[in-house]
């Protein structure tokens, strides 16, 4: 009972603060995206945000307002670090305007995403249990109480991750366990991440790669 009141109460902070950071957010144009698309964007997640390459997360379907959230994180702010510093990234968003992030997040938004397949169906099967349950005696708790059961995720609170690439969903839970990527609300992820073992983040992942 006390670990299921945790996990609500960490889980209700959370989207109250996931909800106030997407507050205001204005409707991007996808056809104004276009061209960035075209010229930085495909070359690593792919024209319709469907990256092939493992390395690189899936776009297409994620939620708008996480999409710019995120491009947001990336960026350096009024001299301040960025809250996701990324080499890469924060390059590519460094002269990115509002207007271009808005409108970049509503077209890779608008994208029809893939289906993933898992490729070790024992691993998945481990990860299965992890996604739906949870590890009660880590006082983890059940990744589709925030992504839900199908991995759509909650579109202005938590991100979509069916059929994300496995190697990403692994490199980016390790990042939140070592806290070189801290931009998660409540330090939720970072709190999750550090309880889990490699093992269990590859089997959590190879299930999510297949999930649809």
């Amino acid at each position: 009972m006390k670990y299921r009141m945790a996990m609500a109460a960490l889980l209700g902070m959370t989207a109250l603060s996931l909800s106030v950071r997407a507050e205001g957010l204005t409707q991007g144009d996808p056809a104004k995206a276009q061209k960035i698309v075209a010229q930085t964007c495909a070359a690593c997640h792919g024209a319709d945000g469907n990256s092939t390459n493992p390395t690189y997360p899936k776009l297409a379907g994620q939620g708008a307002a996480y999409l710019y959230t995120q491009l947001s994180d990336f960026k350096k702010q009024d001299g301040k670090p960025a809250k996701r510093p990324n080499p890469i990234m924060g390059a590519i968003v460094a002269n990115l305007s509002q207007d271009d992030m808005h409108n970049l997040a509503a077209y890779f938004a608008s994208q029809k995403p893939k289906l993933g397949y898992a490729t070790d169906a024992k691993l998945a099967k481990a990860g299965e249990a992890i996604y739906r349950g949870g590890i009660m005696d880590k006082n983890v708790p059940a990744c589709m109480a925030c992504h839900s059961a199908d991995g759509a995720g909650i579109p202005t609170e938590f991100p979509r991750l069916a059929g994300q690439h496995a190697q990403y969903v692994v490199a980016q839970l390790q990042a939140f366990r070592s806290g070189t990527r801290a931009n998660d609300p409540n330090a939720m992820m970072r709190t999750i991440a550090g309880k889990l073992s490699d093992d269990e983040m590859k089997a959590v992942a190879e299930y999510i790669s297949g999930l649809h």
